[in-house]
């Protein structure tokens, strides 16, 4: 069992504490399986993608099984599936369900490449549990999963969980006995007394590595590059990406307004294949948690969308119905995010070029994070008479780099920041732009990212 410190839980109210730990105690005595719970349309099955990447011509890549279930925490997947997939390992996402379409948590729908089902012949280098909830019991109910995971750790395979996954999935399994492991404050009193609870944002103990919550998945998922991949390659990612271990969020704000904002904000992002999607899960999963309508708006010629490391999101609408939407509701902000070809894409959409000028005449708040700021905003004239930052590659495409420097702008209503690395501190700026300071903290906390 944990320390009176680790159960200590960082939520933004008792009531929710309370909620929080209801919905763990029902899912982990019942042990539902994913089947049983709430599920996401099916879609017609297809087969899954090639497991095996490597040529004779090249070295033998990595390879990482990451499973989702209804109930997944959007940054947990997310963010382990991006980095990894830039440290070059080949990720498989599978569903643990019988439907590779998965609603994880807060409404982000995620195809994934195959089902766990489909999986159990392989063999990985490295599997990764998610949290969420119910999303973590979910897996740890999954009878494939369990057999798989058990079958990896009984050859020494290297194996990882997050939030609520080490002690309702591998500690369920038997997995974390005799091990070290940290895992969210409000789960920690879960795991077994064969089990020793650390008060970290990390654990690595052998071949196992556990982690604490949604603001830890990019040191997590770091820590799990050092074990493939070693120091040097952890070094490489954490520099492009602008990683910063440092807690807590800074903006730098110039020519200060109140942002107008009455009721629930209404906000857009829309998405275009190569889309950073560290950048944009981050940003749904933050605004929607605060309780923000999160419209997210495929540009292609359908609602899927392709992003930047491989993850394939399914859109709400497409940008169009947005656009027809707005004319009875208006946005109260409209975010673009970056990631290459994605912004090129996005930047040569006349239909949301025309959005962000009709927003910046209204004088109400759009930002872009990243290559978008350069791709974007820059070339239309968004930026005029504004301050802002990009990532650091593009510096140079805009007509002022002054404040590139900083990690998140705002200036007026625009706000901007540089890339995937600074995605959490960019999400809290956003949300205490819109909803005020308090709200940012309480977010920042639920995250366990402390302001």
């Amino acid at each position: 069992m944990g320390t009176e410190k680790l159960k200590e839980a960082k939520t933004a109210s008792p009531e929710k504490a309370a909620a929080l730990k209801k919905d763990a105690d029902m899912y982990f005595a019942t042990a539902k399986t994913y089947n049983d719970a709430a599920g996401t349309p099916t879609p017609p099955r297809s087969t899954p993608r090639q497991l095996t990447m490597a040529t004779s011509h090249s070295p033998k890549k990595k390879k990482v099984l990451v499973p989702i279930v209804a109930g997944t925490e959007p940054v947990e997947a997310c963010v382990p599936i991006d980095i990894l997939r830039r440290a070059g390992a080949d990720v498989t996402v599978a569903s643990a369900g019988d439907a590779l379409l998965v609603e994880i948590m807060y409404g982000v729908k995620i195809l994934a490449d195959a089902l766990v089902a489909d999986c159990a012949a392989a063999s990985y280098d490295l599997i990764v549990l998610p949290g969420g909830v119910p999303g973590a019991a979910n897996l740890g109910a999954c009878a494939a999963l369990e057999g798989i995971v058990r079958r990896h750790a009984q050859k020494g395979g290297l194996y990882a969980a997050i939030c609520a996954a080490p002690p309702l999935a591998l500690a369920r399994w038997g997995l974390l006995n005799g091990h070290k492991a940290t895992a969210h404050p409000l789960f920690v009193e879960y795991f077994p007394p064969e089990v020793t609870a650390v008060d970290a944002n990390v654990v690595v103990d052998g071949r196992v590595v556990t982690s604490r919550g949604p603001a830890t998945s990019t040191e997590f998922a770091l820590a799990l590059v050092e074990q493939l991949h070693g120091k040097e390659k952890v070094e490489q990612i954490a520099k492009a990406m602008l990683v910063r271990y440092e807690a807590g969020y800074s903006m730098k704000e110039l020519n200060s307004v109140q942002w107008q904002c009455s009721g629930t904000p209404k906000v857009l992002l829309p998405l275009a294949n190569g889309s950073e999607e560290m950048e944009a899960i981050t940003i749904i999963d933050a605004l929607r948690r605060a309780n923000a309508s999160v419209v997210v708006a495929s540009v292609e010629d359908g609602l899927e969308i392709a992003a930047r490391h491989g993850m394939r999101i399914v859109a709400d609408v497409m940008l169009d119905d947005a656009a027809a939407d707005q004319s009875q509701t208006q946005f109260d902000l409209i975010i673009v995010p970056g990631g290459m070809p994605g912004a090129e894409t996005l930047g040569g959409s006349a239909k949301l070029v025309t959005l962000l000028k009709k927003q910046a005449e209204a004088n109400r708040p759009y930002g872009a994070m990243g290559a978008a700021t350069a791709h974007v905003l820059q070339p239309h004239g968004l930026l005029t008479g504004r301050k802002a930052t990009t990532c650091t590659s593009m510096t140079g495409l805009l007509a002022d780099a002054s404040e590139c420097e900083n990690r998140v702008v705002v200036d007026g209503n625009v706000i901007t920041s540089r890339g995937a690395g600074t995605a959490m501190e960019y999400a809290l700026a956003v949300v205490e732009k819109l909803l005020g300071r308090d709200e940012a903290r309480q977010l920042a906390d639920d995250l366990l990212f402390s302001a």
